[in-house]
Protein backbone atom coordinates (compact mmCIF):
# COMPACT_ATOMS: atom_id res chain seq x y z
CA UNK A 1 0.00 0.00 0.00
CA UNK A 2 3.12 1.94 0.80
CA UNK A 3 4.49 1.86 -2.61
CA UNK A 4 1.61 2.01 -4.61
CA UNK A 5 0.47 5.03 -2.94
CA UNK A 6 3.64 6.85 -3.74
CA UNK A 7 3.03 5.37 -6.85
CA UNK A 8 5.96 3.42 -7.01
CA UNK A 9 3.83 0.66 -7.92
CA UNK A 10 2.43 -0.45 -10.49
CA UNK A 11 5.70 0.23 -12.97
CA UNK A 12 5.21 2.80 -15.44
CA UNK A 13 4.77 1.50 -18.92
CA UNK A 14 3.92 4.73 -20.88
CA UNK A 15 6.99 7.57 -21.56
CA UNK A 16 6.17 10.20 -18.57
CA UNK A 17 5.39 13.75 -20.34
CA UNK A 18 6.16 17.30 -17.76
CA UNK A 19 2.11 17.38 -16.63
CA UNK A 20 3.05 13.88 -14.80
CA UNK A 21 5.66 15.32 -13.35
CA UNK A 22 3.46 17.83 -11.72
CA UNK A 23 0.86 15.41 -11.07
CA UNK A 24 3.46 13.07 -8.92
CA UNK A 25 4.39 15.96 -6.67
CA UNK A 26 0.95 16.47 -6.09
CA UNK A 27 0.38 12.57 -5.19
CA UNK A 28 3.71 12.42 -2.88
CA UNK A 29 2.92 15.99 -1.45
CA UNK A 30 6.31 17.26 -0.99
CA UNK A 31 9.91 16.20 -3.43
CA UNK A 32 13.09 16.48 -1.25
CA UNK A 33 15.56 18.53 -2.68
CA UNK A 34 19.04 17.91 -1.77
CA UNK A 35 22.27 19.31 -4.02
CA UNK A 36 24.91 15.98 -3.45
CA UNK A 37 24.89 15.08 -6.88
CA UNK A 38 27.33 11.80 -7.62
CA UNK A 39 24.38 10.57 -8.79
CA UNK A 40 21.38 12.54 -9.95
CA UNK A 41 20.65 14.92 -8.04
CA UNK A 42 17.82 13.65 -5.22
CA UNK A 43 14.27 15.29 -6.65
CA UNK A 44 15.80 14.00 -10.41
CA UNK A 45 15.92 10.40 -9.05
CA UNK A 46 12.94 10.44 -7.14
CA UNK A 47 11.08 11.31 -9.69
CA UNK A 48 13.25 8.70 -11.93
CA UNK A 49 12.08 5.99 -9.76
CA UNK A 50 8.80 6.53 -9.93
CA UNK A 51 8.20 7.45 -13.82
CA UNK A 52 11.15 5.90 -15.97
CA UNK A 53 13.35 7.80 -18.24
CA UNK A 54 11.77 11.19 -18.39
CA UNK A 55 13.23 15.15 -18.88
CA UNK A 56 14.84 16.07 -15.80
CA UNK A 57 14.22 20.00 -17.12
CA UNK A 58 10.93 19.67 -16.69
CA UNK A 59 11.34 20.07 -12.90
CA UNK A 60 12.89 23.45 -13.43
CA UNK A 61 10.53 24.76 -16.02
CA UNK A 62 7.40 23.64 -13.98
CA UNK A 63 8.93 25.78 -11.07
CA UNK A 64 9.70 28.97 -13.28
CA UNK A 65 6.11 28.45 -14.56
CA UNK A 66 4.63 28.72 -10.81
CA UNK A 67 3.31 25.10 -10.81
CA UNK A 68 5.28 24.48 -7.77
CA UNK A 69 7.23 26.17 -5.26
CA UNK A 70 10.38 25.93 -2.89
CA UNK A 71 10.07 25.92 1.02
CA UNK A 72 10.67 23.62 4.12
CA UNK A 73 8.55 20.93 4.69
CA UNK A 74 9.88 17.64 5.10
CA UNK A 75 13.18 19.60 4.77
CA UNK A 76 13.85 21.77 1.70
CA UNK A 77 11.01 20.30 -0.72
CA UNK A 78 9.70 21.25 -4.40
CA UNK A 79 5.73 21.40 -3.19
CA UNK A 80 2.56 21.75 -5.35
CA UNK A 81 2.02 25.68 -5.77
CA UNK A 82 -1.59 24.95 -4.06
CA UNK A 83 -0.38 23.89 -1.20
CA UNK A 84 1.06 27.49 -0.61
CA UNK A 85 -1.31 28.03 1.74
CA UNK A 86 -0.91 25.48 4.28
CA UNK A 87 3.13 26.89 4.68
CA UNK A 88 2.53 30.44 4.36
CA UNK A 89 2.14 30.19 8.46
CA UNK A 90 5.66 28.74 8.58
CA UNK A 91 6.80 31.78 6.70
CA UNK A 92 4.82 34.26 9.54
CA UNK A 93 6.12 32.69 12.09
CA UNK A 94 9.65 31.88 10.86
CA UNK A 95 11.73 31.77 14.26
CA UNK A 96 10.34 28.93 15.32
CA UNK A 97 11.50 26.86 12.23
CA UNK A 98 14.96 26.43 14.39
CA UNK A 99 18.27 26.79 12.52
CA UNK A 100 16.03 27.41 9.16
CA UNK A 101 15.64 30.43 11.00
CA UNK A 102 18.52 32.48 12.23
CA UNK A 103 16.65 34.97 14.54
CA UNK A 104 19.56 36.69 16.18
CA UNK A 105 21.84 36.66 13.21
CA UNK A 106 18.69 38.80 11.71
CA UNK A 107 18.04 41.03 14.37
CA UNK A 108 21.86 41.60 13.97
CA UNK A 109 22.24 42.14 10.26
CA UNK A 110 18.71 43.38 9.84
CA UNK A 111 20.06 47.05 7.92
CA UNK A 112 21.74 44.36 5.57
CA UNK A 113 18.58 42.53 4.98
CA UNK A 114 16.81 45.58 4.41
CA UNK A 115 19.55 46.98 1.41
CA UNK A 116 19.22 43.60 0.37
CA UNK A 117 15.21 43.21 -0.32
CA UNK A 118 15.50 47.19 -1.00
CA UNK A 119 18.17 45.99 -4.31
CA UNK A 120 16.11 43.19 -5.55
CA UNK A 121 12.84 45.56 -5.40
CA UNK A 122 15.26 47.63 -7.95
CA UNK A 123 17.60 45.89 -9.61
CA UNK A 124 15.29 42.02 -10.08
CA UNK A 125 16.35 38.44 -9.38
CA UNK A 126 19.59 37.27 -8.04
CA UNK A 127 21.38 34.83 -7.25
CA UNK A 128 23.83 34.46 -3.82
CA UNK A 129 26.93 33.86 -6.53
CA UNK A 130 25.98 37.35 -7.85
CA UNK A 131 27.72 38.68 -4.88
CA UNK A 132 31.26 38.69 -4.67
CA UNK A 133 32.83 37.25 -0.90
CA UNK A 134 35.04 39.83 0.63
CA UNK A 135 35.86 38.17 4.26
CA UNK A 136 38.53 35.61 2.44
CA UNK A 137 35.99 32.63 3.92
CA UNK A 138 35.43 29.15 2.37
CA UNK A 139 31.94 29.47 2.14
CA UNK A 140 31.00 26.13 3.94
CA UNK A 141 27.49 25.39 5.63
CA UNK A 142 27.86 27.77 8.83
CA UNK A 143 30.30 30.26 6.52
CA UNK A 144 27.80 31.53 4.34
CA UNK A 145 28.76 35.34 2.82
CA UNK A 146 26.35 37.94 4.35
CA UNK A 147 24.17 38.35 1.43
CA UNK A 148 23.60 34.34 1.17
CA UNK A 149 22.07 34.36 4.82
CA UNK A 150 20.34 37.29 4.41
CA UNK A 151 18.98 35.70 0.84
CA UNK A 152 17.94 32.62 3.10
CA UNK A 153 16.22 34.59 5.82
CA UNK A 154 13.91 36.42 3.54
CA UNK A 155 13.53 33.25 2.02
CA UNK A 156 12.32 31.57 5.22
CA UNK A 157 10.26 34.35 6.53
CA UNK A 158 8.64 34.06 2.81
CA UNK A 159 9.61 37.64 1.65
CA UNK A 160 11.43 35.95 -0.92
CA UNK A 161 10.61 32.84 -2.89
CA UNK A 162 12.75 30.84 -5.77
CA UNK A 163 11.90 32.42 -9.48
CA UNK A 164 13.91 29.28 -10.85
CA UNK A 165 16.91 28.06 -11.09
CA UNK A 166 19.84 27.92 -13.08
CA UNK A 167 22.49 25.32 -13.32
CA UNK A 168 20.37 24.14 -9.74
CA UNK A 169 21.55 27.44 -8.27
CA UNK A 170 18.49 29.17 -6.58
CA UNK A 171 17.45 32.88 -8.02
CA UNK A 172 15.69 34.48 -5.72
CA UNK A 173 12.57 37.18 -6.21
CA UNK A 174 10.06 38.91 -4.34
CA UNK A 175 7.01 37.17 -3.32
CA UNK A 176 4.77 39.36 -4.47
CA UNK A 177 6.31 39.34 -8.35
CA UNK A 178 6.87 35.30 -8.09
CA UNK A 179 2.99 34.56 -6.59
CA UNK A 180 1.69 38.02 -7.16
CA UNK A 181 -2.11 36.75 -6.48
CA UNK A 182 -1.54 35.63 -2.93
CA UNK A 183 -3.43 37.49 -0.72
CA UNK A 184 -2.76 36.98 3.21
CA UNK A 185 -6.53 37.51 3.94
CA UNK A 186 -7.02 33.82 2.45
CA UNK A 187 -4.56 32.04 5.33
CA UNK A 188 -6.14 29.29 6.59
CA UNK A 189 -6.39 28.61 10.42
CA UNK A 190 -3.56 27.02 12.09
CA UNK A 191 -5.96 24.03 13.01
CA UNK A 192 -7.14 23.21 9.43
CA UNK A 193 -3.68 23.56 8.27
CA UNK A 194 -2.82 20.67 10.83
CA UNK A 195 -5.73 18.61 9.60
CA UNK A 196 -5.19 18.97 6.21
CA UNK A 197 -1.33 18.16 6.19
CA UNK A 198 -2.31 15.01 8.31
CA UNK A 199 -4.71 13.74 5.43
CA UNK A 200 -1.99 14.82 2.63
CA UNK A 201 0.62 12.81 4.79
CA UNK A 202 -2.00 9.73 5.56
CA UNK A 203 -2.58 9.70 2.10
CA UNK A 204 0.67 9.49 0.93
CA UNK A 205 2.12 7.12 2.93
CA UNK A 206 -0.81 4.31 1.89
CA UNK A 207 -1.02 3.05 5.71
CA UNK A 208 0.72 4.40 8.67
CA UNK A 209 0.93 4.06 12.48
CA UNK A 210 -0.17 7.70 14.07
CA UNK A 211 3.00 8.60 15.19
CA UNK A 212 4.55 8.28 11.67
CA UNK A 213 2.29 10.42 10.17
CA UNK A 214 4.30 14.24 11.90
CA UNK A 215 7.56 13.34 10.16
CA UNK A 216 6.21 13.44 6.26
CA UNK A 217 5.66 17.14 6.62
CA UNK A 218 7.86 17.71 9.46
CA UNK A 219 4.73 19.04 11.63
CA UNK A 220 4.66 19.27 15.63
CA UNK A 221 3.99 15.25 17.05
CA UNK A 222 1.42 16.45 19.99
CA UNK A 223 -0.64 18.52 17.65
CA UNK A 224 -0.51 15.78 14.86
CA UNK A 225 -1.58 13.52 16.78
CA UNK A 226 -4.30 15.27 17.98
CA UNK A 227 -5.69 16.41 14.62
CA UNK A 228 -5.28 12.51 13.60
CA UNK A 229 -7.62 11.61 16.66
CA UNK A 230 -9.96 14.20 15.89
CA UNK A 231 -9.86 13.05 11.93
CA UNK A 232 -10.42 9.37 13.07
CA UNK A 233 -13.54 10.14 15.12
CA UNK A 234 -15.13 12.07 12.66
CA UNK A 235 -14.43 9.39 9.38
CA UNK A 236 -12.00 11.55 7.75
CA UNK A 237 -9.58 8.85 8.45
CA UNK A 238 -10.24 4.81 8.49
CA UNK A 239 -8.61 2.57 11.01
CA UNK A 240 -7.45 -0.25 10.04
CA UNK A 241 -5.33 -3.76 11.25
CA UNK A 242 -2.45 -4.90 10.20
CA UNK A 243 -1.31 -8.35 11.50
CA UNK A 244 1.43 -7.94 13.64
CA UNK A 245 1.05 -4.15 14.34
CA UNK A 246 0.07 -3.91 17.99
CA UNK A 247 -2.03 -0.70 17.21
CA UNK A 248 -4.29 0.81 14.89
CA UNK A 249 -2.81 1.88 11.46
CA UNK A 250 -4.90 4.34 9.69
CA UNK A 251 -5.96 5.03 5.76
CA UNK A 252 -6.78 8.12 3.72
CA UNK A 253 -10.96 7.02 2.53
CA UNK A 254 -9.07 7.76 -1.33
CA UNK A 255 -7.00 4.32 -0.78
CA UNK A 256 -10.09 2.29 0.52
CA UNK A 257 -9.13 0.47 -2.91
CA UNK A 258 -5.91 -0.39 -1.86
CA UNK A 259 -7.09 -2.20 1.28
CA UNK A 260 -8.88 -4.33 -0.78
CA UNK A 261 -6.10 -5.42 -3.41
CA UNK A 262 -3.81 -5.53 -0.82
CA UNK A 263 -6.50 -8.53 1.34
CA UNK A 264 -6.51 -9.90 -1.81
CA UNK A 265 -3.20 -10.59 -2.49
CA UNK A 266 -3.15 -8.48 -5.81
CA UNK A 267 -0.91 -5.75 -4.80
CA UNK A 268 2.26 -7.04 -5.52
CA UNK A 269 5.49 -5.18 -7.23
CA UNK A 270 6.39 -7.28 -9.95
CA UNK A 271 9.41 -4.89 -11.12
CA UNK A 272 12.91 -3.80 -9.25
CA UNK A 273 14.29 -0.24 -8.65
CA UNK A 274 16.71 1.86 -6.40
CA UNK A 275 15.60 4.60 -4.34
CA UNK A 276 17.26 7.63 -3.84
CA UNK A 277 18.23 8.24 0.11
CA UNK A 278 15.69 11.01 0.06
CA UNK A 279 12.82 9.31 -1.16
CA UNK A 280 9.68 9.42 0.95
CA UNK A 281 9.82 5.89 1.16
CA UNK A 282 13.19 5.34 3.38
CA UNK A 283 13.82 8.93 4.68
CA UNK A 284 11.93 7.07 8.09
CA UNK A 285 14.36 5.45 9.17
CA UNK A 286 12.18 4.19 12.15
CA UNK A 287 9.31 3.45 9.78
CA UNK A 288 11.78 1.79 7.07
CA UNK A 289 12.75 -0.24 9.78
CA UNK A 290 9.52 -1.31 11.00
CA UNK A 291 7.77 -1.89 7.15
CA UNK A 292 10.51 -3.42 6.09
CA UNK A 293 13.04 -4.90 8.13
CA UNK A 294 15.64 -2.49 6.53
CA UNK A 295 17.74 -0.26 8.64
CA UNK A 296 18.71 2.38 6.55
CA UNK A 297 21.04 5.31 7.05
CA UNK A 298 22.91 8.26 5.06
CA UNK A 299 26.08 8.06 5.78
CA UNK A 300 27.82 10.81 3.72
CA UNK A 301 27.75 13.14 6.86
CA UNK A 302 29.48 10.40 8.53
CA UNK A 303 33.55 10.80 8.77
CA UNK A 304 34.51 7.94 5.84
CA UNK A 305 36.28 5.38 8.47
CA UNK A 306 33.49 5.19 10.38
CA UNK A 307 30.54 4.56 7.36
CA UNK A 308 29.80 1.09 7.08
CA UNK A 309 27.82 0.54 3.59
CA UNK A 310 29.20 4.30 1.60
CA UNK A 311 29.18 7.98 0.63
CA UNK A 312 25.73 7.56 -0.81
CA UNK A 313 23.99 4.17 -0.60
CA UNK A 314 20.71 3.96 -2.77
CA UNK A 315 18.64 1.21 -1.51
CA UNK A 316 17.73 -1.84 -3.78
CA UNK A 317 13.87 -2.24 -4.33
CA UNK A 318 12.99 -5.78 -5.28
CA UNK A 319 9.85 -7.01 -6.04
CA UNK A 320 8.54 -4.94 -2.92
CA UNK A 321 11.15 -5.91 -0.86
CA UNK A 322 14.49 -3.68 0.33
CA UNK A 323 17.24 -6.40 -0.39
CA UNK A 324 20.68 -4.49 -0.32
CA UNK A 325 21.98 -1.33 -1.58
CA UNK A 326 24.65 0.27 -3.53
CA UNK A 327 27.36 2.84 -3.24
CA UNK A 328 27.01 4.61 -6.97
CA UNK A 329 28.57 7.33 -8.70
CA UNK A 330 27.57 8.41 -11.90
CA UNK A 331 31.34 9.55 -14.30
CA UNK A 332 29.13 11.59 -17.07
CA UNK A 333 32.04 12.57 -19.12
CA UNK A 334 33.47 8.77 -18.91
CA UNK A 335 30.26 7.42 -19.60
CA UNK A 336 30.55 4.84 -16.56
CA UNK A 337 28.27 4.14 -13.67
CA UNK A 338 30.27 2.79 -10.70
CA UNK A 339 29.24 1.02 -8.22
CA UNK A 340 31.86 1.14 -5.43
CA UNK A 341 29.97 -1.22 -3.06
CA UNK A 342 27.30 -3.42 -3.18
CA UNK A 343 25.82 -4.72 0.10
CA UNK A 344 22.54 -7.18 -0.05
CA UNK A 345 20.83 -7.69 3.07
CA UNK A 346 22.26 -11.06 5.37
CA UNK A 347 18.61 -12.95 5.17
CA UNK A 348 18.24 -12.22 0.97
CA UNK A 349 19.93 -14.83 -1.04
CA UNK A 350 21.08 -13.86 -4.24
CA UNK A 351 20.16 -16.09 -6.30
CA UNK A 352 20.16 -16.03 -9.94
CA UNK A 353 16.50 -13.95 -10.11
CA UNK A 354 17.36 -12.02 -7.97
CA UNK A 355 20.44 -11.19 -9.91
CA UNK A 356 18.71 -10.42 -13.28
CA UNK A 357 16.43 -8.24 -11.42
CA UNK A 358 19.04 -6.04 -10.30
CA UNK A 359 21.14 -5.98 -13.18
CA UNK A 360 17.96 -4.87 -15.14
CA UNK A 361 17.23 -2.07 -12.53
CA UNK A 362 20.96 -0.80 -12.69
CA UNK A 363 21.26 -0.96 -16.66
CA UNK A 364 17.94 1.63 -16.85
CA UNK A 365 19.11 3.60 -13.67
CA UNK A 366 22.76 3.72 -15.62
CA UNK A 367 20.89 4.48 -19.32
CA UNK A 368 19.17 7.54 -17.58
CA UNK A 369 22.12 8.75 -15.72
CA UNK A 370 23.92 8.53 -19.92
CA UNK A 371 26.81 6.28 -18.26
CA UNK A 372 26.08 2.90 -20.09
CA UNK A 373 28.82 1.39 -18.70
CA UNK A 374 28.81 -0.41 -14.97
CA UNK A 375 31.30 -1.18 -13.02
CA UNK A 376 31.21 -2.96 -9.87
CA UNK A 377 34.29 -2.71 -7.20
CA UNK A 378 33.48 -5.24 -4.84
CA UNK A 379 30.28 -6.65 -2.84
CA UNK A 380 29.08 -8.30 0.48
CA UNK A 381 28.93 -10.91 -0.27
CA UNK A 382 32.18 -11.04 -2.26
CA UNK A 383 30.69 -13.59 -4.90
CA UNK A 384 27.93 -11.31 -5.56
CA UNK A 385 29.95 -8.67 -7.83
CA UNK A 386 31.40 -11.15 -10.13
CA UNK A 387 28.04 -13.19 -10.96
CA UNK A 388 26.10 -9.88 -11.27
CA UNK A 389 28.52 -8.60 -13.64
CA UNK A 390 28.14 -11.79 -15.58
CA UNK A 391 24.45 -10.73 -15.73
CA UNK A 392 24.97 -7.55 -16.56
CA UNK A 393 27.17 -8.57 -19.80
CA UNK A 394 23.94 -10.69 -20.74
CA UNK A 395 21.67 -8.03 -20.96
Amino acid sequence: MLLAAQRIIPQRQKRATKRDVRQMIRRMGALQIDTIHVVARSPYFVLWTRLGDYEPAWLEELLEEGAIFEYWSHEACFLPVEDYALYRRRMLNADSLGWKYPKKWAEAHQKEIDWLRDFIRERGPVRAADFERKDGKAGGWWEWKTEKRALETLFTAGELMIARRRNFQRVYDLRERVLPDWDDRRLPSAEDVRRELALKAVRALGVTKARWVADYFRTNMKETLEAVRALTEEGALLSIEVEGWSEPALIHPDDLKLVRAARAGSLKMEHTTLLSPFDPVVWDRTRARAMFDFDYRLECYTPEPKRRYGYFTLPILQRGELIGRVDAKAHRREGVFELKSLHMEPHVRASADVLKDIATALLRCAAWHRTPEIIIRKSDPPVVAARLQKHLAIK
